[in-house]
C-alpha cells in the first residue's frame, strides 16, 4: 500500500518525517513542537510549526493632529527605534499628514494573439456599462457596503494584446479573492460572447488607485546635533534625496529604509507585505529610471518631506480574520479604517526615512546600529537578561564585535559571577 502524499500525513507524521530527513536531534525536536499552534495548521499546508517574529511599538509619532502608538513586527534591531525617533524629529502640533485621494484594487482580463483588436477595443467599449454589472454581479454584498466595481480601463500592447483593467471599491477588505472573483465573472461573460483567446484573469499588485501621502514639515533647528546646526543637516538631508532621484543604487537602499518601517506595521496589521512591496518598488520606477520615493525640501525655515506610494490596505477579511494579534494592535493604534491604515503606515516610513536620513549625514548609520547589534549578538551567544547589560558593557570599546568576542565577554561575565 503507497503511502499517502505528505500534504495529507496527520501533524505528527509530517514532523518526524522532516525530523528523520533532515537528522534533527531531540532538542531540534523539542523546538519545533514547542512553537506549533494549532490554530495555524489550517493557514497553509504542510505546516510543521510557528515561526514567531518579535513585535514592537513605534512612539512619538502624530499623524493627523493625534499621537499615535503603532504595533510594528521586525527581526531587525533598529527599525523601531528609528521610526520612533524619526517621529521625535517631525513633532509638531499636526505631525504627519496623510492623505488617501482614492482607494480601488485592479483586475487584469488579459486577451492575447487578438486578430482584430480595434474590433474587440470597440466591442468592450460599447459594453461597459453591462460587464460592470456582471462584476457586481459576482459580489453583490460589496455593493451593500457601498463598494463595488467603478470603471474599466482598455489597452492595447504590441504586437497583439488587448488588456481589460477592472477598478473595484473593495470597501475595508483586503480585497484580492472580491477582484479575482470579479473579473473571472467578467471573463467568462465576455467569453460566452465572443471567440477571443483569454490568457488569465487576475488581481494586479500594482495599485496605482490606492495612493497615500504622507508630509511634514518642522522647523530645521529641531535637526541639530551636538556638532551640526540644523540647518546644514536640512541641507545635507534634501542632498541625500536629491542623490536618490538620480542615482538608482543610492535610491534602492534609501526606499529600503522607508519600506523597513512600512512591512513591519503591513505585518503587524495582517496584510500582504509581498503584494505592497512589489507594488511601492513598480512605482518607484514609474517615470522609466528607479527613484527615491520621498523628497525632501527646504521651504522658509522648514525641512519638508513628501512621501506617496500605493498602499492597498485592508481593515477586514484576509488574514485579519484569523490572526488574533491583528485585532489587538488595530486596537493599540486606534485604526477603524482601511484609510487609517494607509495614512499611517505612510507616515511610519517618512519618520523611518528622516531618521535614516538624518542618522547618514550626520554620525553615520553604524553608531546607532551598532548598540542594538550589540545586543542581538550578545543574545546570541546565550547571554541571559540579567547578564546582558555586563556583556554590553564589555562590548562597548569594541567598533565592530564579532561572535567569537561576544562569547568571550559571556565567559568573563560568568567567571566574575561565580567568583562574587
Amino acid at each position: 500500500m503507497s503511502q499517502p502524499p505528505f500534504y495529507r500525513l496527520p501533524y505528527e507524521a509530517r514532523r518526524d518525517q522532516i525530523a528523520s530527513q533532515s537528522h534533527l536531534t531531540v532538542d531540534q525536536l523539542v523546538e519545533l513542537t514547542a512553537h506549533r499552534q494549532a490554530t495555524d495548521e489550517n493557514l497553509i499546508e504542510n505546516y510543521l510549526t510557528t515561526y514567531g517574529l518579535p513585535e514592537g511599538v513605534a512612539v512619538n509619532l502624530t499623524v493627523d493632529g493625534r499621537p499615535v502608538t503603532v504595533p510594528m513586527v521586525t527581526e531587525e534591531p533598529s527599525v523601531i527605534a528609528a521610526a520612533s525617533n524619526g517621529g521625535r524629529l517631525l513633532a509638531s502640533p499636526t505631525g504627519i499628514e496623510t492623505q488617501v485621494t482614492q482607494r480601488e484594487l485592479m483586475g487584469q482580463i488579459v486577451f492575447s494573439h487578438v486578430i482584430d483588436p480595434r474590433d474587440l477595443v470597440k466591442w468592450l467599449t460599447a459594453n461597459r456599462k453591462r460587464l460592470l454589472n456582471v462584476a457586481d454581479a459576482a459580489h453583490p454584498s460589496l455593493i451593500t457596503h457601498g463598494g463595488g466595481a467603478s470603471s474599466l480601463r482598455i489597452r492595447q500592447l504590441p504586437p497583439d494584446w488587448v488588456l481589460l483593467d477592472v477598478f473595484i471599491d473593495v470597501g475595508e477588505a483586503m480585497g484580492a479573492n472580491l477582484v479575482n472573483t470579479m473579473t473571472e465573472a467578467v471573463a467568462a461573460d465576455i467569453k460566452a460572447h465572443r471567440d477571443e483567446d483569454i490568457l488569465m484573469s487576475i488581481l494586479s499588485n500594482y495599485a496605482t488607485h490606492s495612493l497615500v501621502t504622507a508630509t511634514c514639515e518642522v522647523p530645521v533647528n529641531q535637526l541639530k546635533t551636538s556638532t551640526i546646526a540644523g540647518a546644514a543637516v536640512a541641507q545635507r538631508i534634501v542632498e541625500a534625496s536629491d542623490l536618490a532621484q538620480v542615482d538608482p543604487y543610492r535610491a534602492v537602499t534609501h526606499n529600503k529604509g522607508i519600506m523597513n518601517g512600512i512591512d513591519a506595521v503591513v505585518l503587524a496589521m495582517g496584510n500582504d507585505w509581498r503584494a505592497v512591496e512589489s507594488g511601492v518598488h513598480a512605482y518607484a520606477s514609474r517615470n522609466g529610471q528607479y527613484q527615491g520615493l520621498s523628497q525632501w525640501s527646504i521651504v522658509d525655515g522648514h525641512l519638508r518631506g513628501e512621501l506617496t506610494l500605493p498602499l492597498a490596505l485592508g481593515f477586514v477579511g484576509g488574514a485579519t480574520r484569523v490572526l488574533p494579534l491583528v485585532k489587538v494592535n488595530q486596537q493599540i493604534a486606534h485604526v477603524t479604517s482601511a484609510r487609517e491604515l494607509m495614512g499611517i503606515t505612510a507616515a511610519v516610513g517618512l519618520a523611518q526615512n528622516v531618521a535614516a536620513l538624518r542618522a547618514l549625514v550626520t554620525d553615520g548609520i553604524q553608531r546607532g546600529h551598532m548598540s542594538l547589534q550589540r545586543k542581538s549578538l550578545a543574545l546570541s551567544v546565550g547571554a541571559t537578561p540579567a547578564e546582558l547589560p555586563e556583556v554590553m558593557h564589555r562590548l562597548a570599546t569594541i567598533t565592530q564585535p564579532t561572535m567569537a568576542q561576544a562569547q568571550a565577554a559571556l565567559t568573563a561575565v560568568r567567571q566574575a559571577n561565580l567568583k562574587e
